[in-house]
């Protein structure tokens, strides 16, 4: 990229992060310091403004890059992304938005512990909740390290290692300093810039295609060197036996995981009421299903215009493909409406990084600070607000640490592929808990710890031992072979696992149900009655 892309995008990154900076001192300076304050905004959010923040926290850069990036380099086959993520949020609509708001506090831990024993429940959803966002966080960090090694014409390794420390230390500091209510604006923020922007790209393509989709589909399959077979299941999870499961593990860990998803479920705290969550998941909905359209056009669009060969030459996993597709949209490199476009739509991208990473930091130290922390202290002493803060806000900077180091470590791997990983781990570990907790009168304690472990354990476990790590030459160690689970998503086999570690956990235990315990916080789940 040449010098006038360089400049006018690192003007855009700089104006939006002083922009996200100057809400966070402005909220650091007008907050309460209590925990009701730093982890949930005080509830004082709207359905409309939390409906915006639940879309800017889940339209990632995964969602962005990711997937466009998928769809131009296999088609048909990349769109199941975006019809896994979208889909997705009828479970969370339908079996989980009011009932978590109802039930819970702070964290998913919250809504287990409402009828369990607290201690070991607190501790195994903690695990697991940091387990999740920290993958989560490591598929935003490639996504800036992408992006910004195609603005600096895709040479300096070193540029990406830095922008990757840079976008971790913004998140410590949005989170430390802000807390969910400067976490939230950044997110609405984001959210209208990143709609504006795909909305922007959408008409620029169709319009290159005089508004005829079969004539861009057709393009995109002439180009793509596969014909027809663009256009149809079986080009990236086709032929063989393992990748046609592993498309079936891929759909349900994105149609199961969203509902375990920590950043999302803390999201319904910051709303006054249940029917405020509802409202919020309603409008989410809408602007999250709109995009996800138009990501399916901007995929199909970088492939006809771009081709996947171009596409591929500047980031083997397709990450830039969207950036490149602005570029060509507003004139060709070097002109001047191509310039101004690819570094709208690289700041955008950026601006999409660095909210969502405020988003998971806040919800990851959330679980350390409020489950973790407070169980692990003395029994018989509860941790008092001001301290259990201070600990959230210092286990964000080591939360951004551990992101960093895996996301220069997994640098050249397709980021929508690895925010599948962490559905899959989500669905797996913090799912089967929170149904069983809902809606199972006989749950026991030892069914919730054994269904959070029964389900992580195995999936972490499996994605060490795939292809995903090593085996192959696209994985994380392409020179060393310890592969022995032939997948590349473990969720076929972790989310099953997950259920039935619960139930065996339960039928097994000594503990008699506390039936009185249930109907309680079912009460409490279906009509609001003593919900915080």
């Amino acid at each position: 990229m040449n010098g006038d892309h360089q400049t006018l995008a690192l003007l855009l990154f700089s104006a939006f992060i002083a922009v996200t900076l100057g809400i966070t001192t402005w909220v650091s300076r007008n907050r309460r310091g209590s925990a009701e304050e730093f982890y949930a905004g005080g509830r004082l959010f709207s359905p409309l403004e939390n409906g915006f923040a639940i879309a800017g926290d889940y339209m990632s850069a995964a969602s962005f890059l990711g997937i466009s990036g998928l769809i131009a380099l296999f088609g048909y086959d990349g769109m199941l992304y975006s019809v896994g993520f979208l889909v997705a949020w009828l479970v969370v609509l339908l079996l989980v938005a009011e009932l978590v708001r109802n039930c819970g506090r702070f964290t998913l831990a919250d809504v287990v512990a409402a009828r369990m024993a607290e201690r070991p429940v607190r501790i195994a959803a903690g695990t697991s909740s940091v387990t999740v966002s920290v993958l989560y966080l490591v598929a935003q960090m490639v996504g800036a390290g992408s992006l910004v090694a195609l603005l600096l014409g895709g040479t300096s390794e070193a540029a990406r290692s830095w922008t990757v420390i840079g976008v971790g230390a913004l998140m410590v500091i949005y989170v430390s300093l802000g807390g969910m209510r400067a976490t939230t604006w950044i997110q609405i923020v984001k959210a209208v810039l990143l709609m504006a922007g795909t909305i922007t790209l959408t008409v620029l393509v169709l319009l290159r295609f005089h508004g005829d989709f079969n004539q861009l589909l057709a393009t995109a399959a002439e180009r793509s060197g596969h014909g027809r077979d663009f256009l149809a299941p079986g080009l990236r999870y086709g032929g063989e036996w393992t990748s046609r499961l592993d498309f079936i593990s891929l759909g349900v860990a994105l149609v199961l995981g969203t509902a375990g998803l920590p950043h999302i479920l803390s999201r319904f705290y910051t709303v006054p009421t249940a029917r405020a969550a509802r409202r919020s998941v309603v409008w989410a909905i809408g602007l999250i299903g709109g995009f996800y359209l138009m990501t399916i056009v901007l995929g199909f669009g970088a492939a006809a215009i771009i081709g996947p060969d171009a596409v591929r030459g500047s980031n083997a996993a397709g990450n830039t493909a969207v950036p490149l597709l602005a570029l060509d949209l507003g004139g060709g490199a070097g002109s001047t409406g191509g310039t101004v476009l690819f570094a709208i739509v690289a700041a955008v991208a950026f601006a999409t990084i660095l909210a969502v990473v405020a988003g998971i930091t806040l919800a990851s130290s959330a679980s350390v600070a409020h489950d973790l922390y407070a169980s692990l202290r003395r029994r018989g002493r509860r941790a008092k607000p001001y301290s259990e803060v201070t600990v959230a806000r210092l286990s964000a900077a080591g939360i951004g640490v551990a992101a960093i180091g895996l996301g220069l470590l997994a640098r050249d791997l397709n980021v929508a592929f690895l925010v599948g990983l962490a559905f899959a781990v989500a669905a797996s570990a913090n799912l089967p808990v929170l149904l069983y907790s809902l809606f199972w009168r006989n749950f026991t304690t030892r069914g919730a710890v054994w269904s959070v472990y029964g389900g992580l354990v195995p999936a972490v476990l499996l994605v060490v031992l795939s292809p995903v790590v090593s085996g192959s030459p696209e994985a994380l160690f392409p020179g060393v072979d310890f592969q022995v689970f032939p997948l590349q998503n473990p969720g076929v086999v972790s989310i099953p696992l997950g259920f039935l570690a619960g139930w065996i956990g339960t039928v097994t235990s000594s503990e008699p149900p506390d039936v009185a315990r249930h109907a309680e916080t079912e009460v409490r789940a279906l009509t609001g009655a003593g919900a915080v």
